[in-house]
């Protein structure tokens, strides 16, 4: 016999019909999203590709920004596109003033889930007025003579940050003992002769570089032989490439190095017949000096 047509038992199976499939449904969901999270986070974080990302592109965004101070303030962020970390980021000036980080922002690198970057922070807009001494690296511009009278109009208890331009390129043992000589601390070495642009520069104090015990040269190119041929990609969008760096850091020669200086040694440095110019970029009063 044919069961009669219950409609009330009908609308209790489809509704019951419709919930399993719609928590299978979710279900199905869940799990292809938590894999596609998970999975995600696992192939991005293999290796070392979390530190190797800060020292490539934290060492970049630096190179690509001489005139500023950059440090890494998190690291690192992973999500299903890509990964990024977060710097401070904050106008070199001239040591022993007051510096409340006021005036710092926080900046975030981003590569995505290949490794690549599209749009550094920052980008080419490095105008401080450091960029602008290492720009007349090399150009003639802010002769001895307009330098010199610069500097003996300000107060010699001025501390102040400064371009010192050698007469002659140094190597790496050359630089060691014009430093030796002069009693001045080279905080940043330009290691190529690019007038007008910002030129390739080295500190040991760079972001992401990593760890080491070298001096600034031998750091440089610990940094330059761990970049592999995919890292031009990037290196670009930062306004570097391979063939520059390796070039400058095979001749490891310095045209100019940044200091932070009394203003009454820079008016003996200046005099000094092997310096070409010495460019004063800022000027503070050391509030730690009695």
């Amino acid at each position: 016999m044919i069961p009669e047509f219950d409609p009330k038992r009908t609308r209790r199976a489809v509704r019951l019909g419709i919930l399993r499939t719609a928590a299978v449904v979710l279900a199905v969901l869940l799990v292809v999203s938590l894999a596609a999270v998970f999975g995600s986070r696992l192939i991005q974080e293999r290796g070392d590709r979390e530190r190797r990302m800060v020292d490539v592109l934290g060492t970049a965004l630096q190179l690509a920004n001489p005139g500023y101070v950059i440090e890494e303030r998190e690291c690192c962020d992973v999500s299903l596109t890509g990964m990024s970390f977060t710097v401070d980021v904050r106008p070199e000036r001239a040591m022993g003033g007051f510096l409340a980080g006021a005036d710092a922002q926080a900046l975030r690198v981003e590569q995505g889930f290949f490794g690549r970057v599209q749009a550094p922070p920052l980008g080419h807009a490095t105008e401080t007025s450091l960029t602008y001494g290492l720009y007349n690296v090399g150009t003639g511009n802010q002769p001895k003579e307009d330098m010199r009278k610069v500097i003996a109009r300000l107060p010699e208890g001025l501390t102040a940050l400064a371009v010192v331009e050698p007469a002659r390129p140094l190597n790496a043992k050359d630089l060691a003992a014009f430093l030796t000589r002069t009693g001045l601390n080279a905080e940043r070495i330009v290691y190529e002769n690019r007038p007008r642009s910002t030129p390739i520069t080295w500190s040991m104090s760079q972001l992401g570089a990593g760890p080491g015990e070298e001096d600034d040269l031998a750091g440089f190119r610990r940094w330059v032989g761990s970049l592999r041929d995919h890292d031009e990609h990037n290196l670009r969008q930062f306004g570097l490439d391979l063939p520059r760096l390796r070039k400058s850091a095979a001749d490891g020669l310095a045209y100019a190095f940044v200091t932070n200086a009394p203003v009454g040694g820079l008016r003996e440095i200046i005099d000094d017949p092997e310096v070409r110019t010495v460019r004063v970029a800022d000027v503070t009063y050391d509030l730690q000096r009695p």
